[in-house]
């Protein structure tokens, strides 16, 4: 009796490991946008946190290096704040927050 049951946990644990294995593809395909300075600045990265394209509009460049700076961090903070949280609800999806809700880097 405790065999089958060792067995049949087994099996869902490897389910689940697939599962996450999956998600975590999709990460990659998972596309976040932000902005910041009423569009002067805007990001895309990926929900794998992975910064893909920044675009800079010409009238940021006339606000000065510190204020450009200051552009560029708010979005890319935005942006993957975004992302982590998109991916930790994808993963709690899959694992039905077994996982406790720990935060995974990279995920």
């Amino acid at each position: 009796m405790f065999k089958g049951n060792m067995s049949k946990l087994l099996k869902q644990a490897q389910q689940m490991q697939q599962q996450i294995e999956s998600v975590q593809n999709e990460l990659s395909d998972l596309i976040i946008e932000a902005e910041s300075g009423g569009g002067m600045v805007s990001v895309k990265v990926n929900g794998k946190q992975e910064l893909l394209d920044i675009n800079i509009d010409e009238e940021a460049l006339t606000e000065g290096k510190e204020m450009l700076e200051d552009l560029i961090i708010s979005a890319v903070n935005k942006a993957l704040s975004k992302s982590q949280t998109d991916s930790q609800e994808k993963m709690n999806s899959v694992t039905g927050g077994m996982m406790g809700g720990m935060k995974i880097p990279g995920m």
